[in-house]
């Protein structure tokens, strides 16, 4: 009977502590989104999110109205967008992003398209091999404010010269919405810190 109880005091404590370091983990990424850019760069790239046919997602439209005014603004002298399709015979994320920051007065010359990535990874690796030729050496990564602590980290890991750009605006507005970005996010955070899982 006092082997049981010790056993079960002992798994109690085990998810205690899981429960503690994701709670640490989430904290952290919450802490890393509230932090600004502050420093010019000479790309922002925008990290994918899903288009809608040939119109951007909510998410993707907010991603790229920001890289769009960091250009305006000049802290950027080019935007690298990415992200393939989830079909063939759709338009890729990327060519959708170059086409609505297009309309709003970007030049074609400014613009790199990424197209073949599916995942953060691949959206950073495919993008900075994608860039070197142009002299682009630094970024400024735009995503969603939760999205930055993993995808700043990635980068890092990439030896990729990049800071946090995170929207100033985002569609998780929620707080049901906002939790389950969360959640989703510390979950791949820690898949990426501890197992180094691409994603």
């Amino acid at each position: 009977m006092l082997y049981l109880r010790l056993m079960l005091k002992g798994f109690l404590l085990a998810v205690l502590l899981v429960l503690l370091g994701f709670g640490y983990m989430a904290w952290g990424i919450v802490r890393y989104a509230a932090e600004p850019a502050t420093q010019p760069a000479d790309a922002a790239l925008v990290l994918g999110a899903a288009a809608w046919g040939s119109k951007p997602s909510p998410v993707l439209r907010e991603r790229i109205n920001h890289a769009v005014t960091l250009y305006k603004q000049g802290r950027v002298r080019w935007i690298v967008f990415t992200g393939g399709t989830p079909e063939p015979g759709y338009p890729t994320e990327a060519d959708v992003g170059r086409e609505f920051a297009l309309r709003q007065g970007v030049p074609m010359t400014a613009m790199l398209a990424e197209n073949e990535s599916r995942t953060t990874w691949q959206n950073l690796e495919n993008a900075h091999k994608l860039a070197a030729p142009f002299g682009i050496r630094s970024f400024l990564l735009v995503s969603d404010p939760l999205h930055m602590r993993r995808a700043v980290l990635m980068a890092h890991d990439l030896d990729m010269v990049a800071a946090p750009a995170p929207t100033e605006s985002s569609r998780y507005v929620s707080w049901s919405n906002k939790v389950k970005f969360l959640v989703r996010e510390t979950w791949l955070y820690v898949g990426y810190r501890v197992f180094r899982k691409l994603s």
